[in-house]
């Protein structure tokens, strides 16, 4: 079985975080816990010129300049 984040020809998410990171995601892969998609499905390449566009300071946010994480998963009580 290839890995799915190899795949030039498949579908792609970008996914980001509270702190302004970005990612790209296999479309159907779980997202991990944090984050959320921002753009797509689209091709590989699109996603990466929509991150590379987007994406102007890689440097994460400081923890208290993080803000509410929009994306965090809802734990039920």
């Amino acid at each position: 079985m290839s890995n799915p984040f190899d795949l030039e020809a498949g579908r792609f998410l970008v996914l980001a975080n509270n702190a302004g990171q970005f990612s790209l995601w296999p479309q159907g892969a779980d997202m991990p816990g944090g984050w959320g998609k921002v753009f797509g499905p689209d091709s590989k390449q699109v996603c990466l010129e929509y991150i590379d566009r987007e994406w102007t300071n890689i440097r994460a946010k400081p923890v208290g300049q993080a803000g509410d994480n929009r994306f965090a998963r809802k734990e039920s009580a």
